[in-house]
């Protein structure tokens, strides 16, 4: 299955960056971005938070999931201060169990609908293809990060 692949290959590409050397963790990706660190932290979050969603979905479809704020994420736990071995594991345990669902749900998951707050109707499979996009992203603004002198 396709997107199976995805997910595992967008994780393994991610998973090298959480043993990045200090230096490198303090790059950004533009002016007024976000750390490699604080991508790092927001990767793990979303994972989770997007674990939380795909669970919910499956369980108890047609519900409104809210829209999550990642710049007050970001602010309020301190990215700065949070170990990223606590953010490497979060990330490793949902991208497992979003796997795991995937294997399950995702044939089926055009089916599945929900309301989120700000994009409107969705599906569980908008849902999934969305881990992938979204970790692509930001995997890409860290790289971009570290080719930046």
């Amino acid at each position: 299955m396709e997107i199976i692949e995805q997910l595992e290959k967008t994780m393994n590409d991610t998973l090298k960056y959480f043993d990045l050397k200090e230096e490198d963790l303090q790059k950004n990706y533009g002016a007024g971005k976000w750390s490699a660190r604080y991508v790092l932290h927001h990767i793990a979050d979303s994972e989770s938070i997007f674990l939380y969603r795909i669970r919910r979905i499956i369980s108890e479809p047609k519900q409104v999931i809210w829209y999550v704020d990642g710049e007050a994420w970001a602010n309020k736990l301190d990215y700065s201060q949070v170990p990223l071995t606590l953010a490497k594991s979060i990330y490793v345990s949902s991208r497992g169990a979003i796997i795991y669902y995937a294997r399950h749900h995702y044939q089926d998951s055009e089916e599945i609908k929900f309301v989120h707050s700000q994009a409107g109707l969705r599906t569980l499979k908008d849902e999934f293809d969305k881990v992938v996009w979204h970790n692509q992203q930001h995997a890409d603004q860290i790289e971009k990060a570290l080719l930046i002198r």
